[in-house]
């Protein structure tokens, strides 16, 4: 076993402490995680309105999924394969740990992952899928909130927004595949396929959620590293662990809805406050700026919030919840535009 170099002990400034679990990946701990985060499992959320075309209004929300670990790697890991598993950006990882982009990683090394994400709750709906976000949050009867990195629908093949309900669900399914699809792979020069039975080579992986909207469903893969990229074409792609945590969960009937946030704002019970900033990757013209300052304005925590976090962020987003309080009061902050 070996620490990479400059492998941080420490979270950097603007992070909370680190952590040893978090609900994403179902890795083992290293450490254990401190009460702090544990508690914010059960923190409650704001109600809020959702419209039925997915275009939600500005919302401050209170609950946080995922955590800052330890990992250690296994044989074959790479840093695009825990992009997949966690739901956290290669660069990021790279950038946490003092590596270069692309390198390699040997088994028993042990790196930070930070994948703490704000969970943007939508009272009355089982699953809340945020397409800039990449993930899809569950919200069982009972116990914590589960979230799942995914693969969405490609920018020009993009995932729907609005609500949506399951309809039924399937295991081993047989792919049909669309004409659509059909027309791609014979632009494309491939073998056209109009069905695909189950078996290792069905891109549905084992278990299909077909959802109300037509043609759209939930499902598995057999491209694990697709996890957390906008690559399919429209479909929800999950890694084959998740799909099947979630897949006997979920029931006929339960009410989901898929929204676009780039920029979500959380404020825990103990007053912190994380901006999450992410691509308009759909291209819907959101100033993602101008977003955040009506976000802080609105929930009315712009004397609280340190602007130069933000303004970082915002430069030079990471996909994931930031730390932005103020830590000390400074009368000439100067505010982003």
């Amino acid at each position: 076993m070996r620490f990479l170099p400059d492998t941080p002990h420490q979270r950097p400034s603007g992070h909370p402490p680190l952590v040893g679990s978090g609900r994403l990946g179902h890795y083992p701990a290293i450490t254990a995680r401190p009460p702090r985060l544990a508690a914010l499992a059960l923190l409650t959320l704001l109600p809020g309105l959702a419209a039925a075309n997915g275009n939600l209004p500005e919302t401050l929300y209170h609950q946080l999924s995922g955590a800052l670990q330890w990992h250690m790697v296994t044989q074959g890991e790479t840093l695009a394969s825990l992009s997949s598993r966690f739901g956290v950006s290669a660069s990021c990882i790279a950038r946490l740990n003092g590596l270069k982009a692309g390198a390699r990683l040997q088994s028993g090394d042990i790196i930070a992952i930070d994948n703490l994400h704000v969970v943007p709750m939508q009272p009355g709906f089982d699953l809340v899928l945020n397409l800039p976000q990449k993930m899809l949050f569950f919200f069982p009867p009972h116990g914590a909130v589960q979230g799942y990195p995914v693969a969405l629908g490609k920018p020009d093949w993009p995932t729907f927004s609005g609500r949506f309900r399951v309809l039924y669900k399937e295991s081993h399914p047989t792919w049909d595949v669309p004409k659509s699809i059909q027309e791609e792979m014979r632009r494309e020069g491939k073998t056209v396929k109009t069905r695909v039975p189950p078996g290792p080579d069905n891109p549905l992986g084992e278990y299909w959620i077909q959802l109300s909207v037509p043609g759209y469903g939930i499902h598995g893969t057999i491209a694990p590293t697709s996890i957390y990229h906008f690559v399919s074409h429209g479909c929800i792609r999950l890694h084959h662990d998740d799909i099947a945590a979630l897949f006997p969960q979920v029931a006929d009937g339960m009410p989901g809805i898929s929204i676009y946030q780039p920029v979500l704002l959380a404020e825990t019970d103990n007053g912190d406050i994380y901006l999450e900033v992410h691509p308009d990757i759909y291209h819907q013209g959101i100033d993602l700026a101008r977003r955040a300052r009506r976000l802080i304005d609105a929930a009315g925590l712009e004397d609280r919030v340190d602007w130069a976090a933000v303004r970082a962020e915002l430069r030079h987003p990471c996909g994931i919840a930031v730390l932005i309080n103020r830590e000390e009061p400074e009368e000439n902050q100067e505010e982003t535009s």
